[in-house]
């Protein structure tokens, strides 16, 4: 059986479970996770527990067709998570692997990608 893991933002008032180490992480460049400072791992919403807030929610404004929410915590500014703007046509989530222990996520591959082809 695999271990869950549990991460939390700098303040502790919202928390995340998943239930096991992820396959791998994002290490995205568009310039919202850039300046996010997000990596992200990727579950289905059934699979994540996300407790505690309150939570920010921002749409980007910049592209022609958003389709994504990230999350932060209301009070110290952490991004937490990302979850589809339309749940029925993607039935997957991004946490940020940063919200965990260091050592949690060793062994795990980090994928660059090249989110900035994407920016508009």
């Amino acid at each position: 059986m695999r271990a869950v893991l549990r991460g939390s933002c700098h303040c502790g008032a919202v928390r995340i479970t998943i239930p096991r180490k992820p396959d791998y992480i994002n290490d995205c460049n568009c310039s919202l996770c850039v300046k996010k400072g997000a990596n992200w791992c990727y579950f289905t919403p059934a699979e994540v527990l996300v407790e505690g807030g309150p939570l920010h929610a921002y749409v980007r404004a910049d592209c022609a067709e958003p389709c994504l929410t990230t999350h932060s915590c209301a009070t110290c500014g952490c991004t937490t998570h990302w979850s589809p703007l339309e749940p029925q046509t993607l039935d997957r989530m991004g946490v940020n692997a940063g919200l965990f222990e260091p050592g949690d996520m060793d062994g795990i591959e980090v994928r660059p990608i090249d989110g900035r082809s994407w920016d508009v």
